[in-house]
């Protein structure tokens, strides 16, 4: 059974080349290989990162970092692909790059000491943004029946302990994801990952475009 190219991306730009400041001369010369979707073949990362800007999404994606745990790579590259405006690294500063497959590069990524110092930021933004936790704690709202804020930021805690105890006494709220199996939680990029789908599904504009659907 086939498995796709062999190779990723495209080869030299054939034939004469396009014009506009968003295209890269050596990716035109030597060809496109990155991960990227068809729209941005041949554009350098700066004028990816200045057209994604134009159109990113109302939430921020914030994650614990005390354990260099392996899921922040992951949870970032899931950002980039539903464009969220931040995405926060609180306390560790070093974090596992491996799982954002370079998509760092075209997400904005903030770092905070402490979860009182991303609140204060969050609450201090021109038009102020909600911290939730996710963590399956009492009096935990349901995701799946709770109104998505537009503008709000998901903080997820490390793999195992969750949220901290310093999240959740500065969290302006938590909530649950519905489960039904005998582990008592998921993955936290899994976590992640469903967290901003439900915001995509409540406020994105899915008759726009771009939208990837590959």
């Amino acid at each position: 059974m086939p498995h796709g190219p062999a190779e990723v991306g495209v080869g030299p730009w054939e034939g004469p080349w396009p014009t506009g400041e968003q295209y890269d001369p050596e990716l035109l010369a030597a060809g496109d290989r990155r991960n990227v979707v068809d729209r941005y073949r041949y554009w350098s990362l700066e004028a990816i990162v200045a057209d994604l800007d134009t159109r990113r999404h109302g939430f921020h994606v914030a994650i614990e970092n005390w354990q260099h745990d392996f899921n922040i790579g992951t949870i970032v590259r899931t950002a980039n692909a539903f464009l969220a405006a931040e995405v926060h690294i609180v306390g560790n500063r070093r974090w596992n790059r491996r799982g954002a497959m370079v998509t760092d590069r075209y997400q904005h990524v903030r770092h905070h000491a402490s979860v009182p110092e991303l609140a204060d930021h969050l609450h201090a933004l021109p038009a102020p943004v909600r911290l939730l936790g996710i963590d399956n704690l009492p009096g935990s709202a349901h995701l799946e029946t709770m109104a998505v804020p537009h503008d709000v930021c998901f903080l997820f805690g490390q793999e195992g302990p969750g949220l901290s105890e310093q999240a959740r006494a500065v969290c302006d709220g938590t909530f649950s994801i519905a489960q039904f199996g005998s582990t008592r939680s998921i993955n936290a990029s899994s976590a992640a990952a469903i967290a901003m789908h439900a915001w995509v599904r409540a406020h994105a504009d899915l008759g726009a475009d771009p939208v990837w659907r590959g």
